[in-house]
């Protein structure tokens, strides 16, 4: 049977972008900071993101997938694209692929790897396999943590390529005097996420990219490091008249590695866009890249389209068509998702931005558990917040910090020293009543509070009079000036909710 005819229907046992010659012209444009853009205008953006697969090998070869490897030392006859040479596909890397696209809520379809020719000087074989009008996932969805969703066209498999590095002052081709290639990430499996352009600002963008991140860290699919290059984002963007429905000449701007960078690449593009359009002028399509030191894009090359690329199906590699069983295999063993985990946070009556907060620092499960202890929803959270974004704060004894918010709002501790006793339960694993009892901290008297408080009014009669008077930041100033002084006098004891009821009492 000819090989193009087979179908891998099965999991497959695990077989033992690219850097390009563009111009480099120079924008003489002065860099923009600003963070909004005129109401006039509104921004449609789309965005791929390519990230690496956490498998072992390479996509169609026996290579290693590792970082940080001496150059070239994680190289094989397959990804250098040597003669007599054939691809096998990387079974764990379909599967990851599905989980993916599974978590993004997309169809899992029959799909075919095709060819994508250009010149890559850091793939040797001069084209890149990928997939083209047969992806792997298509029509999906991703939630972000405010509840607006953005829409998913697909995500598909494909190698990444290998790394060229410039030796001159600016680290582009124009002016190396050399260049190095090292192939180590040449044949690496990616999946690229193509999101439709359904994201109006930069912060939305930053959102959703860092939403991603968290749903392939969570399924193991990618470490997600931007850092290490396994997650690399292209943002194509474009502005139109607000209120129109219209998609005016994008700029795609290439390889950004950080949220930050997204965030200020787009910006600058946007209004770049803006200023063009009011001065009767308009964008070329092309590709862009961000300089982070400048603060601004500069034009690549002209963007090419599909047919620029010359696709066709890889002749070398099988159709991929994934059995109905083993997809919902895969879906069986998803773990629960972002998503998932901030809505049964909500459900349990935490607010929806501290619940975010919690699944973004992965103490949900910690939450969860003191508040069907019966903790308080609203304290436990408010601790996840501010008081446990410490190194070990995940292996805090879910029961133990019941207890403390439980003594907390009871009255046995003040906030002040509810905090003093979760930091050395965090650092110790005592019990909160062991640590309170040997710290000494007992609830206060109120009456001694009310006395504690009239020595120290009656020793500042000024700011008492300021405190009194109808100036409200006046007012605010001299409350915490009080608050500070009766906590500097019972040593931490005083509860500042009961100091503020007192102030509040007195001065009426």
């Amino acid at each position: 049977m000819n090989a193009t005819n087979k179908v891998i229907s099965q999991p497959i046992t695990q077989p033992v972008s690219s850097t390009t010659l563009d111009a480099w012209t120079v924008d003489t444009q002065v860099p923009r900071e600003e963070t909004d853009l005129s109401s006039d205008w509104e921004m449609v953006i789309g965005l791929e993101v390519h990230a690496e697969l956490a498998t072992e090998t390479k996509m169609f070869s026996p290579g290693r997938n590792q970082f940080g490897s001496e150059p070239n030392t994680n190289i094989h006859p397959v990804c250098l694209g040597l003669p007599g040479t054939l691809p096998v596909v990387n079974g764990k890397a379909v599967e990851l692929s599905i989980r993916l696209g599974l978590a993004l809520n997309c169809t899992v379809q029959r799909c075919i790897f095709a060819r994508k020719n250009y010149f890559y000087p850091d793939m040797p074989k001069d084209y890149q396999i990928s997939q083209y009008d047969r992806p792997l996932n298509i029509s999906g969805w991703l939630e972000l943590p405010n509840g607006h969703r953005i829409g998913i066209e697909r995500a598909h498999m494909e190698e990444d390529t290998g790394k060229s590095t410039h030796v001159g002052t600016s680290g582009r081709i124009h002016d190396a005097g050399y260049s190095l290639v090292d192939y180590n990430r040449a044949g690496v499996p990616l999946i690229e996420i193509v999101s439709h352009p359904d994201v109006r600002g930069p912060e939305e963008a930053k959102a959703y990219v860092a939403e991603l991140q968290s749903i392939l860290i969570a399924i193991g699919a990618s470490d997600g490091k931007f850092e290490e290059g396994s997650m690399r984002v292209d943002a194509n963007i474009s502005v139109r008249p607000a209120g129109s429905d219209e998609l005016r000449t994008r700029c795609e701007v290439k390889n950004v590695n950080s949220l930050r960078s997204l965030g200020r690449a787009i910006m600058y593009e946007a209004k770049r866009h803006v200023e063009l359009y009011e001065s009767g002028d308009k964008p070329r399509q092309e590709t862009r890249h961000w300089d982070e030191e400048g603060g601004r894009t500069r034009p690549g090359r002209s963007k090419e389209q599909a047919e620029d690329y010359r696709y066709f199906d890889d002749p070398d590699l099988v159709p991929v068509d994934p059995s109905p069983e083993w997809i919902e295999q895969i879906r069986a063993a998803l773990p629960a998702l972002p998503r998932d985990r901030r809505l049964a946070l909500v459900g349990s009556g935490a607010a929806a931005g501290a619940a975010a907060i919690a699944v973004e620092r992965d103490l949900d499960g910690l939450a969860l558990a003191a508040i069907a202890a019966g903790a308080d929803a609203g304290r436990v959270l408010t601790h996840v917040e501010h008081n446990l974004a410490v190194e070990g704060a995940n292996k805090l004894d879910a029961n133990n910090f019941a207890a403390m918010v439980k003594m907390e709002t009871g009255g046995e501790l003040t906030a002040t020293q509810a905090k003093q006793v979760l930091a050395e339960m965090v650092t110790s694993g005592k019990a909160p009543a062991d640590i309170a009892t040997e710290r000494g901290f007992e609830a206060m008297d109120s009456g001694a509070l009310e006395a504690t408080l009239d020595e120290i009014i009656a020793a500042n009669p000024a700011e008492w009079e300021r405190f009194c008077s109808e100036d409200p930041k006046a007012k605010g100033k001299m409350q915490g000036f009080f608050t500070g002084q009766v906590m500097k006098a019972t040593r931490g004891q005083a509860d500042g909710k009961a100091v503020a009821q007192l102030l509040a009492k007195k001065s009426s």
